[in-house]
C-alpha cells in the first residue's frame, strides 16, 4: 500500500503544482487606451482631411465651369470673326469702281470731266 499512498501523494503534488502554475499564468491583458487629447487630434485631422477633399473637388468644379465658359466665348469669337471676314469680302466686292459707276449711271448721274479734280 505504500506505493498507492505514494501515487496519491504524487498526484496531489502534481495537482497542487498545476494549480500554482495556472495561478501564475493568469496575465491581465490591458487594452491600449487612447487619451482624450489623441482623440481630439485624430478628429481634427479627419475633419481637416474631409474639408480639404471637399475644397479640392469644389475648386476643380469651378475650374471646369470656367474652362467651359472660355471655350464658349472663344467659339463665339471665331464665328464673329468669320462673319466679319465675309462682310469685308462683300465690301470689297461692292466698292469696285465699275459697280459704283453702273449704279451712278442707273440713277442718272453723268460724268462731267470739267468738274472732276484730281486729288494727290
Amino acid at each position: 500500500m505504500s506505493s498507492i499512498a505514494k501515487k496519491i501523494q504524487e498526484q496531489q503534488y502534481e495537482d497542487q503544482k498545476q494549480h500554482q502554475q495556472q495561478a501564475h499564468q493568469t496575465v491581465v491583458i490591458r487594452k491600449a487606451k487612447i487619451s482624450i487629447g489623441e482623440v481630439f487630434l485624430l478628429c481634427a485631422l479627419a475633419i481637416m482631411v474631409a474639408f480639404m477633399g471637399v475644397k479640392i473637388v469644389s475648386n476643380q468644379a469651378s475650374i471646369y465651369e470656367t474652362n467651359k465658359e472660355i471655350q464658349l466665348v472663344e467659339s463665339k469669337i471665331a464665328e464673329q470673326g468669320k462673319v466679319n471676314d465675309d462682310l469685308k469680302v462683300q465690301v470689297a466686292e461692292l466698292s469696285t469702281y465699275e459697280r459704283i459707276w453702273e449704279k451712278a449711271a442707273a440713277l442718272g448721274f453723268k460724268l462731267n470731266k470739267n468738274n472732276v479734280k484730281g486729288v494727290q
